[in-house]
């Protein structure tokens, strides 16, 4: 099919971008790597008045460390990028082992960090490793920025707190601590597929071998990424065991209650989760050392 009728209008720079989003509002969709929006208008079940394409504006491409520790990235950033930049692999694998997972490389080349996380589809990676690592969002608008969380950000399925006028610009990924193991791990039908089920988890070390803090996110699950905080609590202060990572798994997934499809029935969803939280956590305890 051929998408319905529209205006095009291709800004070079962000306040371009910004003015042209203030001036159509709601008929407005902001094309960036294309690979949501494109498909969506072919079979007509988006059809934006107007496509405002930033793929000119060349200041929201960018990887960098930051002054202050950890990462900033352009929100025009391609997603191959997060593979490629040694700055990310070294500091942020997890960016790395996640970006792996996206589609194919073909799809990597053209889709972009902050088309993936604006998005918002739930069996995405980007949005839940974002939610891991404590990342903020920048939002830009013509009359000025504000930065918020990912859990103020994603606010259900392909819904995020983007106004009509707004424009994701900028996350700011905060420094990892020294040994800090992490992994991305989840179950899809085939490989480049979204994921039936998947987790995000950090291990901290702490003293004496211990594990210091845990983060673990759940995507596919809920229409938005999930932060098992009472899992992550049992684990703090603890020796890595499978024991213990098999307890972590149950508690993350017990008050889960995710949607069935055609690929995956809720119940197996919710099983599955303790399973990928648990094989999450025993490969990043091997990272941090702990095991």
């Amino acid at each position: 099919m051929k998408p319905a009728k529209f205006e095009y209008i291709a800004p070079r720079t962000t306040a371009e971008a910004l003015s042209a989003l203030a001036e159509y509002g709601d008929g407005a969709k902001v094309l960036a790597g294309g690979q949501s929006l494109v498909p969506l208008m072919n079979m007509r079940l988006a059809r934006p008045e107007v496509i405002v394409d930033i793929n000119e504006v060349a200041e929201l491409d960018y990887v960098r460390e930051s002054d202050v520790g950890g990462l900033v990235i352009g929100s025009l950033t391609r997603q191959r990028q997060l593979e490629r930049k040694a700055v990310v692999r070294n500091q942020f694998p997890v960016l790395t082992e996640a970006a792996e997972l996206i589609g194919h490389f073909q799809i990597r080349n053209r889709g972009t960090i902050g088309g993936s996380l604006a998005h918002s589809d739930p069996a995405a990676e980007l949005p839940a490793v974002m939610t891991a690592l404590d990342a903020e969002f920048v939002i830009a608008s013509s009359t000025g920025t504000r930065t918020v969380t990912p859990s103020e950000f994603f606010v259900t399925y392909l819904t995020t707190a983007l106004e009509p006028n707004e424009l994701l610009t900028e996350i700011r990924v905060p420094a990892l601590p020294a040994g800090t193991g992490s992994r991305v791990y989840e179950v899809s039908r085939r490989h480049g597929d979204f994921a039936l089920v998947g987790a995000v988890t950090l291990l901290e070390p702490g003293a004496a071998g211990t594990i210091g803090k845990a983060r673990i996110a759940l995507f596919g699950v809920n229409p938005t990424p999930v932060r098992a905080t009472e899992a992550e609590q049992i684990l703090a202060g603890q020796e890595a065991s499978e024991t213990l990572f098999r307890e972590a798994g149950e508690i993350a997934s017990r008050d889960l209650d995710p949607d069935g499809d055609i690929h995956a029935s809720a119940e197996y969803r919710k099983e599955v989760a303790a399973v990928v939280v648990r094989r999450a956590l025993v490969a990043a305890a091997e990272r941090m050392g702990a095991s």
